[in-house]
């Protein structure tokens, strides 16, 4: 800056596009690096790649691990009560409250899932009904293993998550990688935080940004729908996680390179092509075009990203509004999001467990992976198409292929996928993103024929 526009400003000044005060400043710095150093700073924990949101997380789901099914099945009961109330009866008190009545008074679709949702849950918690509901490997997991993780987790990230988003960081990063993103991804610089945030944490949190994101102004249709569906990568842990099930782990970094660059390939790739290519630039009704990542003439990059980051970081609602809409965040994911996960999760788990359908429906990929040269390839097909049912059943299947080769391939497909109806798809359509499910699977298809050919070559080379 020139001797004029380092001139700090009187602390009750708002701050300009040249200049700002030390106080401002560090209104968008303290937020900013403490949502760095909890949602995007690895670490090591316990013998495990992590990162401060997870370790937060983990320690709440081990202190109330004993409880947390019962609290799930307790929400999704509640979730299911207030949802016949609201949507059968809408009382007036409920009806003017615009957060109640999108939580409460429901379309016939969501009311019925949320219904199923609660139904379920109480199936697998006291073991009465069908068993395809209640089994360990269909409800049992829904319930006992992956709600307990949502439960938590999102109780931590909704609380904290506006120190990512809200206090500038987004502005900065947007700026400073906009080239970068624009040219190859054909998207706002400010989706590389999903990226980091999916990553390093979870991809539902990754969802979860760019569906505020969206909602906010700073994503038109067609960017949240392609961020969503390239973006919400598998986490570092979960990956390692992968491998240890399916006995990779000796094979873990050139494993997670042959993930990155099949990744980046289908997120080159799939937003140019239908359904994504079909989306149009539109902002949500009523809030319209908020982001603004031009550069004026003559400015750096770096100058003007840390401009708009103060400027953003001092527009912000009080500390109590923001806790405010965090603790609403939660309550719509506990009481909106988790009997969706339950009630789609479960009859998915369902059909892959009891029936043949995905036997059926991967019959066509046998001849693919045999002409890619992966031994057992009628084993493996099946686990290619199951992980849009959830993100762990490829490997389940997978782990009983006697091939390394087949099992790497097997164990990468499934982290590029990307789309799990039991966790992050559900989410998708939760979050009103501008996709339905037949796009999500098509994008699955899609990603996954674009992945499969690339990890197969890159197996050969590694594997042998």
């Amino acid at each position: 800056m020139n001797r004029e526009e380092a001139m700090p400003l009187l602390d009750d000044q708002p701050p300009t596009d040249t200049s700002y005060s030390l106080r401002q400043l560090l209104i968008f710095l303290i937020p900013s690096l403490l949502g760095v150093l909890l949602f995007l700073t690895p670490i090591v924990y316990e013998e495990k790649v992590t990162i401060g949101l997870g370790v937060m997380a983990d320690a709440l789901k081990a202190g109330f691990s004993d409880w947390l099914p019962a609290i799930a099945t307790a929400l999704l009961l509640l979730s299911a009560a207030l949802g016949l109330f609201g949507s059968l009866l809408k009382p007036r008190w409920l009806t003017e409250r615009r957060a109640l009545n999108d939580l409460f008074v429901l379309p016939p679709l969501w009311l019925v899932l949320r219904v199923l949702g609660g139904l379920f849950a109480a199936m697998t918690f006291w073991q009465f009904g069908p068993e395809w509901v209640w089994n360990a490997n269909t409800g049992g997991v829904v319930l006992k293993d992956l709600a307990p993780v949502l439960i938590t987790f999102f109780l931590v990230a909704g609380l904290i998550l506006p120190l990512l988003t809200d206090y500038g960081l987004m502005e900065f990063i947007g700026t400073v990688v906009r080239n970068v993103f624009r040219k190859i991804f054909g998207l706002p610089g400010r989706s590389a935080i999903d990226a980091i945030a999916s990553w390093l944490g979870s991809g539902t949190v990754g969802v979860l940004i760019t569906a505020q994101q969206y909602q906010k102004g700073f994503y038109s249709a067609r960017e949240a729908a392609v961020i969503a569906t390239n973006f919400s990568i598998a986490s570092i842990a979960f990956s390692l996680l992968i491998t240890s099930f399916m006995k990779l782990d000796h094979l873990f970094v050139p494993f997670y390179l042959t993930v990155v660059v099949a990744g980046l390939a289908a997120a080159i790739i799939t937003p140019r092509i239908p359904p994504l290519s079909w989306k149009k630039d539109e902002y949500v009704a009523g809030v319209g075009k908020q982001i603004k990542e031009d550069v004026p003439a003559g400015t750096s990059l770096l100058r003007w990203g840390l401009l708009q980051a103060v400027r953003r970081a001092n527009a912000n609602p009080s500390p109590g509004q923001m806790v405010k809409v965090g603790v609403h965040n939660v309550v719509d994911i506990w009481l909106g999001l988790l009997p969706l996960v339950m009630a789609i999760g479960t009859v998915s788990l369902a059909i892959a467990e009891f029936t043949p359908i995905f036997n059926w429906l991967s019959a066509p990929i046998v001849p693919l992976l045999e002409l890619l040269q992966l031994p057992e390839a009628t084993k493996a097909a099946p686990a290619m198409l199951v992980g849009f049912a959830d993100m762990f059943l490829p490997a389940v299947l997978g782990k009983g292929i006697e091939s390394e080769l087949t099992r790497f391939v097997v164990a990468c497909v499934s982290l590029t996928q990307l789309i799990y109806m039991s966790e992050v798809g559900v989410l998708i359509i939760k979050a009103k993103l501008p996709l339905n499910l037949l796009e999500l699977f098509v994008i699955f298809i899609i990603r996954t024929l674009i992945t499969l050919p690339i990890i197969a070559l890159m197996a050969h080379w590694i594997v042998g």
